[in-house]
């Protein structure tokens, strides 16, 4: 089986660099509306923690250590630019991780266990429903926000 990941991932973590550039109001990229929990912010850095702790330390060896919390701490709020930037930093480490595994290393037993002992390859297109299903709320944020 080809490691269809890379291409995925690429692709995603370009449009999830796209969805936080695409705010014209930096203000709303912290906003939230009524009955909503968490600011395209948030998720935003929710998901560079949740990629650089589950790719970026598990797969790649990069020694990140995740502060989840701070993911959805108020002041945790940083600028556009600076969102930007990080998105680009995962990306590098998501797609250096996964361009070169093999199918072996996909079939291997990933190090964490959150829903049993399952395979890399689990795990990694498990990580990457997660990101689409935030980037998704972060586009819909954003297009109720700015209208």
């Amino acid at each position: 089986m080809e490691n269809f990941l890379f291409e995925l991932y690429e692709k995603d973590l370009l449009k999830f660099k796209d969805e936080i550039n695409s705010f014209k109001n930096e203000d709303h990229i912290w906003d939230v509306k009524p009955g909503i929990t968490n600011s395209a912010g948030n998720l935003a850095l929710h998901l560079l923690g949740n990629l650089n702790h589950f790719i970026g330390a598990q797969v790649a060896n990069t020694g990140y250590i995740r502060q989840r919390d701070l993911e959805f701490a108020p002041e945790s709020k940083v600028s556009q630019e600076i969102l930007v930037a990080e998105i680009e930093k995962v990306i590098t480490v998501v797609t250096l991780a996964l361009k070169g595994l093999s199918q072996e290393e996909l079939n291997k037993l990933y190090p964490l266990e959150m829903f049993g002992k399952r395979s890399t390859q689990f795990y990694l297109i498990y990580f990457h429903s997660h990101l689409t299903y935030h980037l998704g709320q972060i586009n819909y944020l954003r297009r109720i926000l700015e209208g």
